[in-house]
């Protein structure tokens, strides 16, 4: 159903009303108790200062509610109009600008970046618009290698891009890359004529009903924003400053508070803003060369859940964590917005829907039989060159997607202080794309730690997560 704008910001107005509307009997719910308190102790637990949580059941407002500090210099609380920065969430927002540029004849998924960036390398040619909105462009992740404190023109950040030599043949692999929504933010600058700000500004939240979404700025008088946090040895710290020019980038540089991201669910289950057409595309799994599938559409990670679509989106920026998750098969979306870089909004959303249903929560994984003990011994020696901060860029299938100096040395201290592994369980063994994905149960003296390793067809590393059980 495509919805006139006038209805959709009608509806989602109506929605918001219900975020005041007291119920005492239901705040009182056994439920939201229990919610509650996963929500205080899990803030507890990630040293979090403060959270809003936004659950929508069957297109109500089931909860918003904010925990904790936006700013804990001047003990200011969370609260649903508390204002965020998206981290890449912000990136289904420049996927959504890239489509209306599509829907108003300007560009094509299938142009070239050629047609955008005419003195682009030689190597840039296969590359398409379609390719980055999939992050399938082989164009590396320029984060972690810029200047944080200068600013860059629109020029600069493409110049800088075409310097990073391609990881992979366009089309032929997946690998997340900042850099392509920072292009994409760049293309929309040059279709539109306008910052691409301006063209969400008014042809995304307007209609949408997000009232206060805007563009970062740290110079401006934003009522109720948040401040940022980050951890430096378990001391809560203030947010490092980055240059406005990087606050103004397309892989995600928005501010939203909860009651915006709450208008925002309502358009996307309304099929608003934009077409059908443009909302099948944003929702359709990438296609490899090679024919297989990998879960992500334009800004949305397609997964599933109890075998049932689940569609989400992490972000991270500048003292921020958030995580937007829909439930398809039970009609339920749940937000979480934290001022914490340390954070995992992840596991907020996983506990809170595993209360709100426990077939959504995640599944105990147990130990299955390895039909490839070369692989886990190969994997088991990763670990321990990890711990000895012996890896070289060779192991990973990205340079810098898997491996920089500082990535191998943060390995190095982590594992080293957990000392050696004991014989890795496997747990699962998936397929994404055309990689295979591992997880083992990996002991460390009396701890037991996940390990998470992806493998390309080649035997080089895509993946490597480490959490304790």
């Amino acid at each position: 159903m495509h919805l006139p704008s006038h209805l959709v910001a009608k509806f989602a107005v109506l929605l918001l009303l219900g975020l005041a509307v007291s119920r005492p009997a239901a705040a009182q719910g056994p439920v939201r108790a229990r919610i509650d308190t996963f929500v205080r102790e899990e803030m507890a637990r990630q040293k979090v200062p403060g959270v809003a949580i936004g659950i929508v059941k069957q297109g109500k407002v089931f909860l918003a509610k904010g925990y904790g500090f936006a700013n804990l210099e001047h003990k200011v609380p969370v609260l649903p109009e508390t204002i965020f920065q998206s981290g890449s969430i912000g990136k289904q927002f420049t996927a959504a600008a890239v489509m209306l540029q599509v829907e108003a004849g300007k560009l094509a998924l299938s142009d070239p970046l050629t047609k955008f960036f005419p003195d682009a390398p030689a190597s840039w040619q296969g590359i398409t618009v379609r390719h980055l909105l999939t992050h399938t462009s082989g164009i590396p992740d320029l984060e972690g290698t810029l200047d944080y404190r200068k600013d860059y023109t629109d020029e600069e950040l493409a110049r800088f891009c075409y310097a990073l030599p391609l990881d992979f043949p366009p089309g032929s692999r997946w690998s997340y890359s900042n850099s392509g929504y920072v292009l994409l933010g760049i293309i929309v600058n040059r279709t539109a004529g306008v910052f691409y700000g301006q063209v969400l500004a008014q042809q995304v939240f307007k209609p949408a009903g997000m009232t206060t979404a805007r563009m970062i700025s740290e110079a401006d008088i934003v009522p109720h924003r948040a401040a940022g946090y980050r951890l430096d040895k378990g001391e809560v710290k203030n947010q490092e400053w980055v240059s406005p020019s990087l606050n103004s980038t397309g892989d995600g540089s928005l501010y939203f508070s909860l009651r915006d991201m709450i208008a925002w669910d309502a358009a996307v289950q309304a099929r608003a803003v934009l077409t059908p057409a443009s909302w099948q595309e944003i929702l359709t799994p990438v296609r490899l060369n090679s024919g297989a599938t990998y879960p992500y559409g334009f800004g949305w990670m397609l997964d599933e859940r109890g075998g049932k679509p689940l569609h989400q989106h992490g972000g991270a920026w500048q003292g921020f964590t958030t995580h937007y998750a829909r439930f398809l098969g039970d009609s339920l979306s749940i937000i979480v917005l934290t001022n914490s870089s340390d954070a995992n909004p992840g596991r907020f959303t996983d506990g809170i829907a595993a209360l709100l249903n426990p077939a959504l929560g995640l599944l105990a994984l147990k130990p299955i039989p390895d039909a490839e003990p070369q692989v886990t011994t190969k994997l088991a020696t990763f670990l321990e060159q990890a711990r000895a901060g012996t890896l070289t860029a060779a192991n990973f299938a990205y340079m810098r997607g898997g491996f920089t100096p500082e990535r191998a040395k943060a390995y190095q201290e982590h594992l080293q202080t957990l000392g050696p592994a004991g014989p890795l369980v496997l747990l699962e063994r998936a397929t994404m794309g055309d990689d295979r994905v591992y997880k083992y149960k990996v002991p460390f003296g009396a701890k037991s730690f996940l390990l998470t390793i992806g493998l390309t067809p080649d035997d080089r590393v895509t993946i490597f997560r480490l959490r304790e059980q």
